[in-house]
């Protein structure tokens, strides 16, 4: 089979396909023929080794050379404990905690690191759920407690998880501010965002509004600065950031949401593949759809790397495997 394989971090140049033997599924595992792949951010970060958090998959070089997490694929063969899926099963799932390797014509995956995806779906849209939708979902209706009137603000918006939690935040009734670069403002807005603000023009903590919930896709500010942008009784949570920034919300989080007026601020505990069924709900009844920048070949995967890498897409990047 084709796969795509890097042995030492680095630059896209490094991620080559290859021809591999197909793996042999074991007792609690499906093989999945992948049909697409998306990217995210820990896909990056694990290719080039940075930050270093990255490198406890592999001090020196990647433990785990197949990258690819998100996939979605049909099942061709199943090991003697898996009663949850049969052969023609179309599913989708998180490979985080799995070993990763999507990036590849097959990969084997524990059955729990699976769902069967919508029939509605396209194996493109159910490619780009799994980690982007589900951290959208976890921190906006499960840890932020979203409901109808709450004032909801994305840090980060366009990307994966922030077109995500714009559809959900909206779905379950909020008024949503985002936050990016102006050439993604339009895009936020056609998928529901009240108000839009250009992070080049204006610092959304120094404007004077106040949010119930802050997620943070590319948090890189003090807790503080977070801290007095919320109402009392306000929720921060930070999905993704700077090194800085997370070490200061592991020290400071936990004591500023002592504090009286009862603000909590914290980092998303991201639980792989909890909340599918929800996605595919979501999707069915029109409420959330996955918004696709491109969709490349397997054998342009260095192109599509590099074009997740320069920060322009809007939404996913996913690959198609087959």
């Amino acid at each position: 089979m084709k796969a795509v394989v890097y042995e030492r971090y680095g630059t896209p140049d490094e991620l080559v396909l290859k021809e591999i033997e197909r793996p042999v599924p074991k007792d609690n595992e499906a093989l999945v023929r992948v049909h697409a792949v998306s990217i995210n951010s820990w896909d990056w970060d694990m290719l080039r080794g940075r930050p270093y958090i990255v490198r406890m998959w592999g001090l020196l070089k990647p433990k785990y050379q197949i990258p690819g997490a998100d996939i979605a694929g049909r099942v061709e063969t199943v090991g003697k404990n898996v009663a949850k899926f049969k052969p023609g099963d179309e599913v989708f799932g998180d490979l985080c905690e799995n070993g990763w390797g999507g990036f590849a014509e097959y990969v084997c995956a524990r059955d729990d690191a699976l769902a069967l995806k919508s029939p509605r779906m396209t194996f493109e849209e159910a490619a780009a759920i799994p980690q982007a939708g589900l951290m959208a979902l976890q921190s906006i209706r499960d840890k932020g407690e979203t409901n109808p009137g709450k004032c909801v603000l994305i840090n980060g918006a366009g990307g994966g998880v922030g077109t995500f939690a714009v559809q959900i935040a909206k779905t379950l009734g909020a008024e949503v501010t985002v936050v990016d670069a102006s050439h993604k403002l339009e895009l936020l807005k056609s998928i529901g965002a009240d108000h839009l603000i250009d992070y080049r023009k204006t610092d959304f903590t120094k404007n004077g509004k106040l949010y119930d919930l802050i997620v943070d896709v590319v948090a890189r500010r003090s807790v503080f600065e977070y801290k007095r942008t919320l109402n009392p009784g306000g929720i921060f949570l930070m999905v993704g950031g700077t090194g800085s920034a997370i070490i200061q919300a592991m020290v400071f989080g936990p004591l500023i949401s002592q504090s009286p007026k009862g603000k909590r601020l914290g980092i998303l505990a991201h639980k792989p593949n909890k909340g599918l069924d929800a996605m595919n709900e979501f999707f069915e009844s029109d409420k959330v759809k996955p918004v696709i920048d491109r969709v490349f070949p397997l054998d342009e995967v260095a192109d599509a790397f590099a074009y997740y890498g320069s920060g322009r897409f809007k939404g996913k990047v996913v690959v198609r495997c087959v």
